[in-house]
């Protein structure tokens, strides 16, 4: 289970310990009882709390020491937060396996020994930084600043909240050595996060895309070797940016996609939209790039139109998850909208619907991919775990398709000249040029392009979609997830899966396993292969052409599986073909759901 901690209690960061703000540990716990039951536990709080700068973060481990706790105390001592698919990120707590004070502060300073190691004698890198509107999340914001401050380094702060998709655009902007964005985008309440962009030369894919291996092993290293978080040298002569960046990125947004959207666009100004930022920090740009490209203004969710770190309206604050959209599907009957649309939090992602019917994850990017390679052909790419269509469409047109891992991280240095990339998890990258990541808002004014052109036709973007698979034949979507209490289980399935692989997943007998852990070479689907680093990735085809696949969350406690099943239709299928093809589709997957929750539980 995950800890929390009270968001009440998050005062001003100290620059250092006063004895004064905390009890001696020593002075309030049975040294027996706690000795004799974790000796090295115990003296690996007492050490932490006596360097931690932050006097509730203290406070809440010395209550644990004196409670004799071992349980919480494990959880919080478990090892240090590592860089995931995307970025640090965990529980609001105190201790090393927490978002804190001291793992922030530590975290700032490894970066910039890290920056500065190449050359020392350079003049100091530049790291700009942001943050959403989490609880902790400013707050995390300004610790970065002051210990890359301290550090030597320029350091800069947007202001906060902003979408994660700005930071991303201010890094190649300002042509920043590093970007920092406090976020956990859309993970619980409880979560924060801590993701990190580098800058590189001009036209390198890398520019302005988040760090990979090595470079996060090597600063997860150099956070290591950070002494107490206490002892860390801090700066106030940091620069607090204005609005100005922000404002270029509406500016280049707003003109950007439009470039590339067909059809009659006079409809854009009567186009009616549906939208929630889900208690995010979307929405004022969103509308702002909504207006700029000469759309009208969404009509709003009100009650989660306004940043709230507690996500109050939906369980978890994720487009993906269900119910999740209920208020803005109800919202889009009300108004009549055209098309329904959904950020996450931090506004990287975007989800879509028409009417009560949700697009999945992989429907979008193929609509996006298709409406850009009509206008900007060029290199696109997807992940492992997305759907195989996009490789059916790039070779129709004639452009590679680049198959890369989880995350876009990866994505976004599959090709110099990628005009287009995508992953499942409700992520797509419309302006790779603009922004090297995922970003829901320009990906939101693309399909409010594509929905305004097939207004103009007297169609929406189902028909649109139903032309694609018309083209290309169905591919139909799911994943799974199955939530996991005990972290440890996520290894000893995948180990178990490795050593005991089903010869049968539903109807269907399994043709091929393929085991990334070794790090093969994936094709792309169109003659393009990727090497790829080792990953807890496993591939099962199956007899009839589905596909499952199955991988640990980066970012969350559970397994995720993807599956996936194509059904042929001819050129001209009429309306009852493609809905017996979805039929046929969605009987096959509703099978494959309950096989594979079967093969995981055993």
């Amino acid at each position: 289970m995950i800890d929390t901690v009270d968001p009440s209690a998050t005062g001003d960061p100290a620059d250092t310990v006063d004895p004064a703000d905390t009890v001696d540990p020593a002075d309030t716990v049975d040294p027996a009882a706690m000795v004799e039951a974790d000796c090295d536990l115990v003296a690996r709080v007492r050490d932490w709390i006596a360097g931690d700068p932050e006097p509730a973060d203290r406070a809440e481990l010395t209550r644990a020491l004196e409670a004799g706790d071992l349980p919480a105390l494990r959880a919080r001592f478990s090892g240090a937060l590592r860089f995931g698919t995307a970025g640090l990120r965990g529980p609001l707590r105190a201790g090393p396996a927490g978002m804190n004070t001291a793992v922030v502060r530590r975290a700032a300073a490894g970066l910039a020994a890290w920056l500065r190691s190449p050359d020392p004698g350079r003049a100091a890198p530049l790291v700009v930084v942001g943050a959403d509107a989490r609880h902790g999340s400013e707050r995390f914001a300004l610790d970065s600043v002051r210990v890359l401050a301290g550090a030597g380094l320029q350091a800069a702060l947007l202001p906060v909240p902003v979408p994660t998709p700005v930071l991303a655009f201010a890094v190649r902007q300002l042509g920043a050595d590093a970007g920092i964005m406090v976020t956990a985008s859309h993970n619980p309440a409880t979560d924060n996060g801590y993701k990190v962009y580098l800058g590189a030369p001009a036209g390198d894919p890398a520019h302005g895309a988040q760090l990979i291996a090595p470079v996060d092993t090597m600063i997860e290293a150099a956070i290591d070797a950070v002494g107490p978080a206490a002892s860390i040298p801090v700066s106030d002569d940091w620069t607090r940016l204005g609005d100005e960046i922000r404002s270029g990125y509406i500016e280049a947004a707003a003109l950007w996609p439009a470039s590339d959207m067909t059809g009659d666009m006079s409809v854009a100004a009567d186009l009616r939209v549906a939208y929630t930022p889900l208690h995010g920090v979307g929405a004022d740009t969103l509308r702002a790039v909504f207006t700029r490209a000469g759309f009208a203004p969404p009509f709003m969710v009100p009650e989660q139109a306004r940043p709230d770190p507690d996500f109050p309206t939906v369980a978890f604050p994720n487009p993906e998850e269900p119910g999740a959209m209920d208020r803005v599907l109800a919202l889009g009957r009300a108004v009549a909208a055209d098309v329904v649309i959904a950020n996450d939090p931090d506004a990287d992602r975007c989800a879509v619907a028409v009417g009560v019917r949700i697009l999945t994850g992989d429907e979008v990017g193929l609509l996006l991919a298709d409406e850009v390679l009509r206008t900007r052909p060029g290199p696109v790419a997807t992940t492992v775990v997305s759907s195989r269509a996009l490789a059916t469409l790039a070779a129709a047109y004639g452009v590679a398709c680049i198959e890369t891992l989880t995350g876009f991280k990866w994505i976004m240095r599959a090709h110099p000249g990628l005009v287009f990339g995508y992953e499942e998890a409700l992520g797509y990258a419309v302006a790779p040029g603009l922004v090297r990541d995922k970003d829901g808002i320009t990906a939101a004014l693309a399909i409010a392009g594509i929905s305004a052109a097939e207004k103009s036709r007297g169609r929406t973007l189902l028909d649109r979609l139903d032309d694609l698979v018309r083209r290309y034949g169905l591919h139909a979507t799911a994943a799974v997830s199955v939530r996991i209490t005990d972290t440890g289980q996520l290894s000893s399935i995948m180990s178990m899966l490795r050593a005991e692989p089903p010869t049968r997943i539903g109807d269907a007998a399994v043709v091929d396993v393929r085991d990334l852990a070794a790090g093969p070479s994936v094709d792309g689907g169109n003659g393009n292969a990727a090497d790829l680093p080792a990953a807890d990735v496993i591939i099962f085809r199956l007899a009839d052409g589905g596909r499952v696949v199955v991988r640990p969350s980066g970012t969350e406690p559970k397994i995720k599986i993807y599956l996936e099943v194509t059904v042929p239709v001819t050129r001209d299928a009429g309306p009852d073909e493609l809905a017996t093809a979805r039929a046929q589709a969605d009987a096959r997957l509703t099978t494959l759901r309950s096989a594979v929750r079967t093969i995981i539980a055993r």
